[in-house]
């Protein structure tokens, strides 16, 4: 059994050569004068049945790549061989060999009616050179001969096609994994690319507002230039926290660190206006019985308010901005307006050509549209008839799913 799996390995390895190995082995079993136990002794050998072995062996190194050609060769070898006495020893196998690799090569229709034809065409040799009837044993061994060939490579055929089904689900599904993994990584990137821009931009703009502030009221009123600068100091402290919580993140699970700030919430709505309060007038109000939302929901609505308030304070310097927060049955609905005119503001972090059509807003008013279509929402953006910018979304937040 060792061998014979050695023989198999070194065969699917070089199929050539295992080819040519056979087709020698057989070539030489059938020049060699074996003479059958109480049966008539063979003829002696002769040219032609060196010439006659080699045709049918010789065909076999080429049986993968022609398996009919190869079949009809080897068919009509033996069948001459069998009529002028000139096979010799296994040389009948060389037929069998051949319907074999058919078998595995062809489809089963073909390789039935190959290995039948051959099998007839071999039978009716036997029967006229014998003299004997079809039922008699010699010929009915020899046509189970071609029987069991093309079946056993039938079912080598099968086997084969199995495998190659089975190979090709795993690589499929091996890709749609990989596919799968990549799509994953894009959208976390997203992700935090999304945050960063919030975190960064919004803080940035509010430390701009309050040391604004401050040089304008250091001299006169220095108490509330110093109030100023401590919002500049928290908003300093709070961006870089939220930086660290996202940088953790991206260590890996074997570094844990829990946030030093509790997540975006229309909680600290009160907090998030009043860092824009002190350098631009910003009223708010809410509408509606207030409730627990769900989480993205709820972290999507605070980052819109958010950014909103950041492109105030960026296209529109100085002008009152309403924020205006709606409780309905089936979710909330933000309305940021501003009074003043849109312009470009200087250092503007949103670059690129603009949404909408406010000047400098591109990236800005696409993360608040992506996070509105994240949680099934809709969101609008633009110019108000009568002066200033309107922004408004609607998240989907049914009483039932509230959390």
């Amino acid at each position: 059994m060792g061998r014979l799996a050695q023989w198999h390995r070194v065969a699917r390895a070089h199929p050539a050569v295992a080819d040519a190995v056979l087709a020698v082995v057989l070539f030489v079993a059938s020049l060699l004068p074996l003479n059958p136990p109480g049966g008539p002794p063979r003829a002696p050998l002769t040219a032609g049945a060196v010439l006659l072995a080699a045709l049918g062996c010789g065909a076999l190194t080429l049986r993968r790549r022609h398996p009919l050609p190869v079949l009809a060769v080897a068919t009509v070898a033996v069948v001459l061989g069998q009529l002028t006495g000139l096979a010799r020893g296994p040389f009948v196998l060389v037929v069998a060999i051949a319907a074999y690799t058919v078998a595995t090569r062809t489809d089963r229709r073909t390789a039935a009616a190959a290995g039948a034809a051959s099998a007839l065409a071999v039978g009716v040799a036997a029967v006229v050179t014998l003299g004997v009837p079809w039922l008699d044993p010699a010929v009915v061994v020899l046509l189970l001969w071609f029987g069991v060939a093309v079946a056993f490579g039938d079912a080598v055929r099968s086997r084969r096609a199995y495998v190659a089904v089975l190979e090709e689900r795993a690589r499929r599904a091996e890709q749609t994994r990989e596919e799968e993994a990549l799509r994953r990584v894009a959208e976390e990137r997203l992700r935090i690319a999304r945050e960063l821009h919030d975190v960064v931009a919004h803080h940035i703009a509010l430390i701009n507002v309050q040391a604004g502030v401050a040089g304008h009221l250091l001299r006169g009123q220095p108490d509330a230039a110093e109030e100023a600068l401590g919002h500049v100091r928290a908003a300093g402290r709070t961006v870089l926290d939220e930086l660290a919580t996202l940088l953790g993140v991206l260590r890996g699970a074997e570094e844990p660190a829990a946030p030093t700030e509790p997540a975006p919430s229309l909680n600290r709505l009160d907090a998030l206006v009043e860092g824009f309060s002190s350098g631009q007038p910003v009223r708010w109000t809410v509408a509606g019985q207030p409730r627990p939302l769900p989480t993205a929901v709820d972290v999507a609505a605070y980052r819109i308010i958010q950014e909103s308030l950041t492109n105030a304070h960026r296209h529109a310097p100085g002008a009152a901005v309403a924020v205006r927060l709606r409780y309905d049955p089936d979710g909330v609905t933000i309305e940021v307006r501003d009074d003043g005119t849109p312009q470009p503001a200087e250092g503007d972090g949103d670059t690129g050509p603009a949404t909408d059509g406010r000047p400098g807003a591109g990236l800005g008013l696409l993360g608040m549209r992506e996070r509105a279509e994240t949680v099934g929402g809709t969101f609008a953006a633009g110019p108000r008839p009568d002066g200033g910018w309107l922004v408004r979304a609607e998240l989907p937040a049914p009483e039932e799913e509230a959390e």
